[in-house]
């Protein structure tokens, strides 16, 4: 506010007004997507917007509820609420509350780089997972009736068995399909609110020609007036497990879609994002929503580019856009009350429609074909599993996927190449010349625990395959950016092996912080410093000098 300047103001009080248009329905419809009374979702908007004025360091970020997260709440409201909306809301809001406590801690400590450690092909992979399964459980209120159903399978079989059964209201299907054509033709519209238009225009068609009581088309009803005390969710005991993994879940999720977000609209500007003060931020607007009867809140990428385009300077935008929502329900709670749900079906349907990432994953297929078959198991992990056991198969594959690539990695025996610098693996370069008596290996991973014996395994193979009696052994280190204390006992006992075959193991190119955990383990005073050389080329030079090999470089050669 220091820095405001007055002609920002004009610019952020229309935003904030046509950001409202889009708020209303898209709050409403992800809350009763989630399993939650509508409310929650206004609830969770207006104070979710505020939190984030005061502590988010994006100018244009617009946070609220999300199709991302609608799946993850669903999965853990719906089989503990047993229909009751008391204890939906109650369970909801604690989940807000685990996951902004969970982002303020993990944002104070500095750790707004986890999401970095999942790989785009497994986000691809539960995010495709988490639409499928939003898109599958709206179809019945798409078709205007009730269907239970916990998971893909089950929603997918009571969808399914509705049809059969003939319980699909024709009139509903109607209207609902009629708002999600309209909403993804004026989805490119930077001019036209598609959402507002389509909603209002349903909810006209229902309130005119009195469609609730007519067709029987289900409706959403007055809304409750006025603003919420704040308070503290109450769960029971057996709820608290569920909870906590659920909003575990949603702070890694949600937080993933924000440091994106967050990224790509800082670029945009010329700016700088924060991703430690965006988890902090996020979990502060977590916290008001969970206090305040909301549900579980993230950066939206619908909703963002709408405060984008309609000029937004600053987070005002967002605070006059939650002013208005709070201005609808002290002074205008029956609205909306003739909306159709099957029209807020369709909101939710065109939002995770927009999840689905198809064109990439198309993308990696043709150019990492088992990375792509990762994302597609993660996919169905999270439509047969459920979401939040999903996320947590997306998060083992991932650790997996990170584990294997350092528990199997590429290493080279190196040779000299006529005519190239520097020295290359043989099997790229057959003709490469090794220098008699000479094994140059290379090891391009850290050194730990799960790779040690393989390292000793491929050294020995190397030496054994060695056309010459091998007098030194020199490890390109280079590549090695960690040892621990299994891989160093595994080393000594290389060194012991190759020792009493009369081999020297030497170290070229060791980065000064490895070689400082050698010093530390005994094991760097053991080997001798003379066997620690700063370069592949200083090593070669000192085996010749120490060794009659009859070896001419081709540089000499050539000289």
């Amino acid at each position: 506010m220091r820095r405001y300047e007055i002609g920002w103001l004009r610019h952020d009080l229309v935003a904030g007004l046509v950001l409202t248009a889009v708020l209303i329905p898209v709050g409403i419809a992800y809350a009763v997507a989630a399993g939650v009374p509508a409310i929650s979702g206004l609830y969770a908007t207006i104070f979710g917007l505020l939190a984030y004025a005061l502590f988010g360091p994006s100018r244009v970020l617009v946070l609220g509820p999300d199709s991302s997260l609608v799946a993850l709440i669903l999965g853990v409201v719906v089989p503990l609420s047993g229909g009751d909306a008391q204890r939906a809301v109650a369970l909801a809001g604690m989940m807000a509350l685990v996951s902004g406590m969970l982002c303020v801690l993990a944002g104070t400590a500095r750790l707004g780089f986890v999401t970095e450690l999942l790989s785009k092909p497994i986000r691809y992979g539960y995010m495709n997972g988490i639409a499928l399964t939003v898109l599958v459980s709206q179809l019945p209120t798409l078709f205007g009736f009730s269907a239970g159903g916990e998971g893909l399978p089950d929603a997918s079989r009571a969808f399914v068995d509705g049809l059969l059964t003939r319980s699909a209201n024709g009139v509903a299907l109607a209207l609902g399909a009629g708002t999600l054509a309209a909403i993804l033709l004026l989805r490119r519209s930077k001019r036209l609110p598609g959402v507002l238009l389509a909603v209002v225009g349903a909810a006209v068609v229902a309130a005119t020609l009195d469609l609730s009581m007519r067709a029987g088309v289900p409706v959403l009803g007055s809304l409750p007036q006025g603003l919420p005390a704040i308070s503290l969710p109450m769960i029971r005991s057996g709820d608290i497990v569920p909870v906590l993994l659920g909003g575990l879940a949603v702070a890694l999720v949600s937080f993933a879609d924000t440091s994106v977000l967050s990224r790509t609209y800082a670029a945009r500007v010329g700016g700088a994002s924060d991703p430690n003060q965006e988890m902090v931020a996020l979990g502060m607007a977590n916290l008001a929503a969970g206090f305040f009867q909301g549900i579980p809140i993230s950066a939206s990428a619908s909703r963002t580019p709408v405060a984008e385009a309609a000029g937004a300077q600053t987070q005002l935008a967002g605070v006059v856009g939650a002013v208005a929502v709070a201005g609808l329900l002290i002074w205008a709670p029956n609205l909306l009350s003739s909306l159709p749900k099957a029209a807020l079906a369709a909101v939710v349907i065109a939002s995770a429609l927009a999840l689905f990432e198809i064109a990439d994953l198309q993308r990696i297929y043709r150019i990492q074909r088992w990375e792509f078959w990762l994302s597609i198991g993660c996919l169905v992990g999270v439509a047969v599993l459920g979401a939040i056991p999903g996320i947590g198969l997306a998060i083992m594959i991932a650790v997996i996927e990170f584990l294997w690539d350092g528990w199997r990695p590429h290493s080279a025996v190196l040779g000299r190449v006529d005519g190239v610098k520097g020295y290359h693996d043989i099997t790229r370069y057959p003709d490469a010349r090794i220098v008699p008596g000479l094994v140059l290996f290379r090891w391009d991973a850290p050194l730990f625990f799960a790779n040690a014996e393989l390292f000793r395994d491929r050294v020995l193979d190397a030496v054994a395959g060695s056309p010459t009696p091998v007098r030194w052994l020199v490890v390109g280190a280079e590549p090695i950016t960690s040892v621990d204390v299994t891989s160093a006992d595994v080393l000594g006992e290389l060194d012991t092996t190759l020792r009493e075959a009369g081999i020297d193991l030497c170290f070229a190119e060791m980065k000064d912080p490895v070689k400082d955990k050698l010093k530390r383990f005994g094991l760097f005073s053991r080997l001798g410093e003379q066997r620690f050389f700063a370069t592949i080329g200083e090593a070669v030079s000192r085996y010749l000098e120490s060794q009659s090999v009859p070896w001419v470089d081709w540089e000499d050669r050539k000289t």
